[in-house]
């Protein structure tokens, strides 16, 4: 299995939700609404999940075994931690050219 497509569809600051990210594995399927979640000492990886007839929330997809989930964890947080780097060179960027800016 490899993960051929991650997008991080949203990022956010507020609350535990760090961020939703979809991914597409072997070029052939696609799974959306993964979460990144920011836990008591970690970032951890949330799969999709729906809440059954008895208000359970069930995974609706996720990994059998631990190498799998590893390896999506790894890859689903490694480029969330490149998009937070992203973001914060251009907020710097942008930092830098306001100053540059207003000293003309």
């Amino acid at each position: 299995m490899e993960i051929t497509d991650l997008k991080i569809r949203k990022m956010m600051t507020e609350g535990r939700l760090r961020a939703i990210v979809s991914i597409t594995l072997d070029q052939m399927v696609a799974i959306h609404d993964i979460k990144v979640v920011q836990g008591e000492e970690r970032l951890f990886v949330a799969m999709p999940s729906r809440k059954d007839e008895s208000g359970v929330f069930r995974d609706v997809v996720h990994p059998i075994s631990p190498e799998a989930r590893q390896y999506l964890e790894e890859c689903i947080l490694g480029a969330y931690d490149r998009q937070l780097a992203l973001q914060a060179a251009e907020a710097e960027r942008t930092a830098l050219t306001e100053s540059a800016d207003a000293a003309l």
